[in-house]
């Protein structure tokens, strides 16, 4: 019935697609890969497809990425996502002969179409968010499938409960699934009716860190001259007014700190402005450079948050205080910047719990605890981190293991 549906709502989608590109939702040259139609030639040789849908989870793919490379150096890899985002983010933090390409819409056609020209000898699913078209007609080839770093929150486990059948059908079509933490594996366990799911962990430890420049980080850092600086990174409405609060009382007390206002959604800059009243700032969309006076600089441009946190002592990772519930801690820590949270961070329950625990991560859920975060030395919570990954490294050994065992050599 699924496949019927999308196979009747087919010759309406490239026109949905035109609209959404005029719109400036899709790539304006690279669209038609939602179709199934590729822009690249396939590589020569044996090729691990691997799925995400946005920027988070398309740019936590890197470290596995890296790890099977390092195993098997003659792999090539085909990554997919669906957003802009991730697209723009990812060509700039290209892993090892990999290459990007945007998940066709799911139908019959497309489907076909995406691995007629493909032929992936692995596909890999990432966290929870699958196609069942695609899924079925991978596993109709024969194509070994893993559905890897899965993690599902309670309110997605109750939606996937009500379509139990269609969703206990598709998970039996993988050969390894694996799990972030108890609760998700638990969950994709009742839903699957499978006993073999793994806990493997997080991804995201695991990832290089994010591009930037030497070059651009020495001009900003003598832009600004010899000061503190926090980030308020991915950061959210919510966020940024706690953020702004933390920094008005530094101004007050005298501090020398620049806070960089990193949204998550560049496009909100006209109302993040607004909320500047007061504070000397610069925006980067704008060309403005920031001096030695500047107490807010407005980062409101994409692919650019290596930079940033390259260039922070302190991040306050965003979502933390709102409904969001949370962005990724590791991309900071990566780079040698301390992290902060608010209370809300569902999206990533097990890694703050286990950087909590490391303390390499600060709880600050009021502003007089972000206040007295930043008077922290930062190099307190690297040293967490540290021992932290080390402890992480054998999941992602064993991981890449198992996943190599289904490719033939």
């Amino acid at each position: 019935m699924y496949q019927g549906a999308t196979a009747l709502i087919t010759p309406i989608l490239p026109w949905h697609l035109k609209r959404r590109k005029n719109n400036a939702k899709e790539h304006p040259k690279r669209w038609r890969e939602k179709l199934g139609h590729a822009c690249q030639p396939r590589p020569q040789g044996q090729l691990v497809w691997i799925n995400a849908v946005g920027l988070g989870e398309v740019m936590a793919l890197r470290g596995l990425i890296a790890a099977l490379h390092a195993a098997r150096p003659e792999l090539h890899f085909l990554v997919t996502s669906t957003t802009l985002a991730s697209a723009e983010t990812f060509e700039k933090n290209l892993p090892p002969r990999t290459l990007h390409q945007f998940l066709p819409l799911d139908t019959p056609l497309y489907n076909r179409r995406f691995l007629d020209h493909w032929r992936p000898d692995l596909a890999l699913w990432s966290e929870q968010d699958i196609w069942p078209g695609l899924v079925v007609e991978t596993a109709r080839r024969r194509i070994p499938q893993a559905l890897i770093n899965l993690r599902m929150a309670p309110s997605s486990f109750r939606r996937k409960r009500m379509a139990r059948i269609l969703f206990r059908a598709l998970y039996q079509k993988f050969d390894l699934i694996s799990a972030q933490e108890a609760q998700s594996a638990a969950a994709v366990a009742e839903l699957s009716q499978r006993q073999d799911i793994q806990i493997g962990g997080s991804l995201k430890p695991h990832c290089p860190p994010l591009a930037y420049t030497s070059a651009a980080k020495q001009a900003f850092l003598e832009q600004i001259g010899e000061r503190p600086i926090w980030l308020a990174a991915s950061c959210h409405a919510a966020d940024e007014d706690i953020a702004l609060q933390v920094q008005r009382q530094v101004v007050e007390q005298g501090g020398s700190h620049l806070l960089i206002l990193a949204p998550r959604f560049p496009d909100r800059r006209k109302e993040i402005l607004a909320k500047l009243s007061g504070l000397r700032h610069a925006q980067r969309s704008q060309g403005e450079a920031p001096d030695t006076q500047t107490q807010v600089y407005l980062a409101d441009t994409f692919s650019e948050m290596g930079l940033w946190y390259a260039c922070s002592d302190h991040a306050l990772i965003g979502g933390s205080f709102c409904a969001v519930e949370g962005h990724n801690p590791w991309e900071a820590l990566q780079l040698g910047c301390a992290v902060m949270h608010g209370p809300r961070v569902a999206n990533f329950a097990a890694d703050y719990a286990a950087l909590n625990a490391a303390q390499a991560a600060t709880l600050t859920p009021r502003p007089e605890d972000l206040y007295a975060a930043l008077q922290v030395p930062a190099a307190r919570g690297l040293e967490g981190f540290e021992r932290l990954q080390t402890d992480c490294q054998a999941k992602l050994d064993d991981l890449t293991g198992q996943l190599l065992e289904r490719i033939s050599p």
